[in-house]
């Protein structure tokens, strides 16, 4: 059965994930950081108590809590309802459910078991840094790219349908 490989995909996600982040925590102090590409990317041993590009991790624990751990695992659970429901309809639907059940429940389980999300990836020019990030939240990108894909290839069959009637 297909759904069956959607979930051992996320699953797989969040194993790759959570071990990338173990190498991480064993091999590097907080902060330090390894040229990888010198003057692009660096590995960079970062917490992040927030969301997206560190968002809200200056937040009360209270508001951090329902917004990092409770209302995630509300999402995960819908997520895991779209991958089932989709599995009998669209193959490029269901991979991108799959990518961000994984992603997310990769972050979750640090968000539940350390209050902050692991992050190394350190892309930067000059001194211009995007936003260190995992494994998790590349899953989690690659599937917003899908999800704009999808919408496209969607919209196009929907107006293909409305020229022929």
């Amino acid at each position: 059965m297909k759904i069956v490989l959607y979930f051992g995909f996320s699953l797989f996600l969040v194993i790759l994930d959570q071990y990338t982040k173990l190498l991480i925590v064993e091999n590097f102090r907080l902060g330090e950081t390894y040229a990888v590409i010198d003057g692009f990317f660096n590995l960079t041993h970062v917490r992040n108590p927030g969301a997206a590009f560190g968002f809200g991790g200056e937040f009360s624990d209270v508001i951090r809590y329902g917004l990092f751990k409770i209302l995630p695992v509300v999402a995960c659970l819908w997520l895991a309802w779209l991958l089932v429901k989709s599995a009998k309809s669209s193959s490029l639907l269901s991979w991108t459910y799959a990518l961000i059940l994984g992603g997310a429940i990769g972050n979750l389980i640090d968000r539940f078991r350390l209050d902050y999300v692991v992050d190394f990836f350190d892309f930067y020019y000059g001194r211009s840094h995007f936003a260190t990030f995992n494994v998790a939240d590349s899953a989690i990108s690659v599937a917003a790219g899908l999800l704009i894909i999808d919408y496209f290839i969607n919209s196009k069959k929907t107006t293909d349908e409305d020229r022929r009637d």
